[in-house]
């Protein structure tokens, strides 16, 4: 799977200090998705496009719920890290449905 990230300095530096969360990490888990993408309606997270989320595990299992806005050059990551359990249960019902 051929995916093109763009990550901003700020985010990857978060991505590594704050939440442990590599590139290759988020790439595993688009490729391991078995939802579809949710979109982030709270009103002081909107952007133009819509950012959106969904959780997935890595290869090695760990959960990541990672957030990004499509653009038009490639997936624009915002952030990626371990759900809580109220992110958890909200994506829960989406979990399983065709991602096609």
């Amino acid at each position: 799977m051929s995916l093109s990230l763009i990550l901003s300095t700020k985010v990857r530096d978060k991505l590594a200090l704050k939440h442990h969360v590599t590139e290759d990490e988020i790439i595993q888990c688009f490729a391991n998705r078995a939802g579809r993408f949710l979109y982030d309606t709270r009103e002081e997270h909107r952007t133009t496009p819509p950012t959106r989320w969904f959780i997935s595990e890595t290869d090695f299992g760990r959960r990541l719920k990672v957030v990004f806005i499509q653009q038009s050059d490639g997936i624009e990551i915002k952030t990626a890290y371990e759900p809580n359990e109220t992110e958890v249960r909200i994506y829960q019902p989406y979990w399983s449905v065709d991602t096609r």
